[in-house]
């Protein structure tokens, strides 16, 4: 009987034994697994210049995209370059285009808006119909092609008048001592192109129909800008208002404005003019 005993004392120990053991023991916890936290990789931010382009471009559809970028460009250019106190309007002016079109846009960059689209006159000297030679020569009566900065008003020979000082060396600034001036004129009326098959010519002013004249002058007047386009390799080329920008230049100004067009036409269904 005590042997019996005894073996039963010893299981009866051995399993309070085991039984406190697994009270006190720290329980084995599953593996963890890793979790792995995606980061999303933000969009690129809009390039503000594309942005205001897209926008003044809705404004004015007829005018090429390449021209306006290039229009914006010689702006920013010229402000990075130290021009001083510019004003928020924008004059544009294509002479690419023949003188039958109207060829001249002004905008207000604060509200991005277009505030006139007219027709212009070029140099007697640069052409008929279309403006093809450009010159900064006194005498010449040819276009000048570039940035100018509009100055003060008079009344000169041609009325209410606008004096301009050209921004581009070599290529328009003589345009003060030229008198190369904004003024209305008889011979910058539409009517003429259905007698003559084309606008009148100036001296190499940029003249405009009386109607709008005093208008247009009177908003663009004082510091601010005025920017005109031709296709003339040279100045393209040589111009410092398209090259502040590392990498950038005319053509290639001109051709992401015209690609990014005809993406936002292509987008919407629409036919490019």
């Amino acid at each position: 009987m005590v042997p019996t005993m005894k073996r039963f004392h010893a299981a009866f120990t051995l399993l309070a034994t085991l039984a406190l053991g697994g009270c006190t023991s720290t329980p084995q916890r599953p593996a963890e697994q890793a979790v792995v936290v995606e980061t999303a990789v933000p969009p690129p931010a809009p390039d503000p210049r594309l942005a205001q382009l897209r926008r003044l471009q809705q404004q004015a559809p007829s005018l090429d995209a390449g021209v306006l970028a290039l229009a914006l460009e010689a702006r920013n250019c010229a402000i990075a370059g130290g021009e001083q106190g510019i004003g928020e309007r924008l004059a544009v002016i294509d002479y690419s285009l023949p003188s039958t079109a109207k060829r001249l846009w002004v905008f207000d960059l604060a509200s991005e808006s277009l505030l006139y689209h007219e027709h212009v006159t070029h140099g007697q000297g640069s052409g008929d119909n279309f403006a093809t030679r450009f010159s900064n020569i006194e005498g010449s009566f040819q276009t000048s092609l570039g940035l100018y900065r509009t100055a003060e008003t008079y009344i000169g020979a041609n009325g209410y008048s606008l004096r301009m000082d050209g921004l581009d060396s070599g290529f328009n600034d003589a345009a003060r001592q030229r008198a190369i001036v904004m003024h209305g004129a008889w011979y910058a009326d539409p009517e003429l192109i259905a007698k003559q098959g084309r606008l009148g010519r100036s001296q190499g002013c940029p003249a405009l129909r009386h109607g709008i004249a005093r208008q247009v002058i009177d908003d663009l007047k004082e510091a601010q800008l005025l920017f005109a386009y031709a296709e003339h390799d040279v100045w393209l080329t040589q111009s410092r208002h398209f090259s502040c920008r590392a990498g950038m230049d005319a053509q290639r100004i001109m051709a992401d404005a015209r690609q990014m067009r005809q993406g936002g036409l292509a987008a919407a269904g629409v036919a490019a003019p």
